[in-house]
């Protein structure tokens, strides 16, 4: 009877032997398939972005920055910027110089906020949306951390960016992953100007923002900022821009833009209907610190066609009507 009572009783499968068993093994699993695939990425590593093998330009001069290679900056937060007809995500790992005043859009993550989308983002969608179906390129001198770059390159344009500060150019790498656009966007590690060598610039320490060519200028702002000189590569838009049509040319280079303007002569001297929609900051007390004026650039514009100009808040947007 003992015997048979034994045969009839169901066998229990999860017992806590049995479960102990399951969980090394599916441990054991996932260890050797990680292992399997981290060999297999070293015997195979990631092909870089397509923009660094087709690159928009071929210019001997000066080859893009390889985001493939960079050294990606810590921690990384990316949040979606607010407002945008044509979205993208936007990548910021600044929390500003002292830990109880973090940067303005850490504080708007912490609260489940998009990141605050700046004028320039806007401004760039609305200009290039009425230009769609046009062939041609959108170029963003001093890019910054790519708030316009990207504003543009999720639309479907091609993107020609400088910006000389690292740091930004480690946030623009990010927002290439992050949106996905490898193929349209090629950032150069250069401040665009009026001459082909090495200037130096001045960087704030702990601002993303405000570095420039003129001391005076990089700290207008930000007076309490420690500024730092570095060397950075100056290199003419003519150089790199020969016979590719160009539908917007944004400058934002804190009272460099003369310099950028006369370095892209021939651009701008194109005929009406092929030369640029050209958007310049044009912050007198900026200018004045690189020794130049809104007056000189005015003139200038006006030398090489650019016959209408309006204001908008600090920016100047202009074309030729003629």
């Amino acid at each position: 009877m003992a015997n048979s009572w034994r045969r009839n009783q169901q066998i229990k499968i999860f017992t806590p032997k049995n479960l102990l068993l399951f969980i090394s093994t599916s441990l054991l699993l996932l260890i050797f398939l990680y292992l399997t695939s981290q060999t297999q990425q070293s015997q195979n590593p990631k092909k870089p972005l397509k923009s660094l093998k087709n690159p928009i330009f071929n210019n001997p001069l000066i080859k893009p920055f390889d985001c493939y290679n960079s050294p990606q900056a810590y921690p990384v937060i990316a949040s979606i910027v607010e407002g945008i007809k044509y979205p993208f995500l936007f990548s910021l790992s600044d929390f500003g110089n002292l830990p109880e005043k973090p940067h303005k859009n850490i504080q708007r993550v912490l609260k489940g906020k998009p990141f605050r989308k700046p004028d320039i983002s806007g401004t760039v969608q609305e200009l290039l949306e009425k230009m769609k179906g046009k062939k041609g390129i959108f170029v963003d001198v001093g890019a910054n951390v790519g708030m316009a770059s990207f504003a543009a390159a999720v639309m479907g344009f091609k993107v020609l960016a400088f910006e000389p500060v690292f740091e930004n150019l480690q946030r623009i790498c990010e927002g290439v992953y992050f949106n996905r656009v490898g193929e349209l966007v090629e950032v150069y590690e250069a401040a665009a100007s009026d001459h082909i060598g090495n200037i130096t610039f001045h960087k704030l320490v702990g601002r993303l923002d405000n570095s420039a060519v003129s001391a005076i200028g990089a700290k207008l702002a930000f007076k309490s900022n420690e500024e730092i000189e570095v060397q950075v590569k100056t290199i003419p838009l003519d150089e790199i821009i020969q016979e590719e049509p160009v539908l917007l040319l944004k400058i934002d280079v804190q009272g460099w833009e003369y310099h950028v303007l006369k370095g892209a002569s021939k651009l701008l001297s194109r005929k009406k209907g092929e030369a640029p929609y050209l958007i310049y900051e044009e912050d007198e007390r900026l200018l004045q610190a690189s020794n130049s004026s809104a007056k000189e650039i005015r003139e200038f514009l006006h030398s090489v066609g650019y016959n209408h100009c309006t204001q908008h808040g600090t920016d100047a947007h202009c074309t030729k009507t003629n």
